[in-house]
């Protein structure tokens, strides 16, 4: 245990000054909060290439990482999701499960690999970067898995920000009413952080009910992990290159599904989960600079342009699906 520490610390370290730094930049300058760490953390890229930093960066990229997805989990309750109605919850069902088919398909009709398509279609249609960077643990690796992962987070935070400018402006210009208009805005960007700035943009109430909406989203994110882990289980089972097979189900969901349950019964004080939530966001936000440490800009590049046009196609598609959802349900 001590040797694991000795080993770690300054690669720890440096995850945390980056994401230190990121926060600050967010705070004081706009900046997207997932986005600054990540591009913090590729100018450093030669740090993860060789030396002390190396194994705390890997350590941080794996282990902190899934930590901060596990403690995701005390912000959802089955209360929470219950106040949405009915016809809500099939509807962002519906977007979620529809999106990560139309990534699916969209990947094999442009040439991409179907792991591509499950990264991106997830992201897109659960909570952005920490959808995939969630997916990503549980899919099996090759040599494209960590560029998929940092273009994937790079791509859906970027389009998530221009969603929380101009999605508040199709609201207004389509005279959807406040608690319609927060359904939109939750149920279509893709970061929490996102979600919160575009609501409040309108109203209190439309901020409350986008809010509501998004962490429905991020509730789904357990289940369709599992969903993944268990089918690249049994897909595992005939092929076992390595001896070892992917777990049944991850520690950082059953975590997730420990601190749901906890906060539905009521067993989490407010300053708990208040502290147990920040704690999950500096998680978050230190790993995905190390993620970011871990990839250079050559390998995104090597992605190619032809790469972006799933996630917007998928961004497009939720947003579409969406609207034409809430405006019936209006109606």
């Amino acid at each position: 245990m001590h040797e694991t520490i000795r080993t770690n610390t300054k690669g720890i370290l440096v995850a945390v000054i980056v994401a230190v730094a990121a926060r600050f930049l967010s705070e004081h300058y706009g900046a997207p909060t997932k986005l600054m760490p990540l591009l913090l953390g590729i100018a450093l890229n030669f740090l993860s290439e060789d030396g002390p930093c190396k194994p705390g960066i890997e350590f941080t990229a794996r282990s902190v990482l899934r930590i901060g997805l596990a403690l995701l989990g005390v912000r959802i309750s089955v209360e929470l999701m219950l106040r949405l109605g009915a016809g809500l919850i099939g509807l962002v069902l519906a977007g979620v499960a529809l999106t990560i088919g139309f990534g699916l398909v969209g990947a094999r009709l442009l040439g991409r690999g179907w792991r591509f398509g499950l990264l991106t279609g997830g992201s897109v249609a659960i909570c952005g970067a920490s959808a995939a960077l969630a997916i990503s643990a549980v899919l099996p690796r090759n040599e494209h898995t960590e560029r998929n992962l940092i273009f994937t987070v790079l791509s859906v935070t970027v389009l998530s920000t221009l969603a929380m400018i101009l999605y508040p402006i199709i609201a207004k210009s389509l005279s959807l009413s406040d608690p319609v208009a927060g359904v939109f805005l939750g149920a279509t960007i893709h970061d929490v952080a996102q979600v919160v700035g575009a609501g409040f943009s309108m109203s209190d109430l439309t901020g409350e009910v986008a809010t509501l909406v998004k962490l429905m989203r991020v509730a789904l994110l357990a289940p369709v992990v599992l969903m993944i882990a268990t089918i690249m289980r049994r897909f595992d089972e005939g092929s076992q290159a390595n001896g070892k097979r992917p777990p049944m189900l991850p520690l950082f969901v059953l975590g997730f599904l420990a601190f749901a349950t906890l906060n539905s019964l009521g067993l989490v004080p407010s300053f708990a989960s208040e502290g147990m939530s920040s704690l999950s966001h500096w998680a978050l936000l230190v790993s995905i600079a190390a993620v970011g440490m871990k990839t250079s800009l050559k390998c995104i590049l090597e992605v190619g342009g032809q790469a972006i046009a799933p996630i917007v196609a998928e961004t497009l598609f939720i947003a579409g699906l969406v609207l034409a959802g809430v405006l019936l349900l209006e109606v």
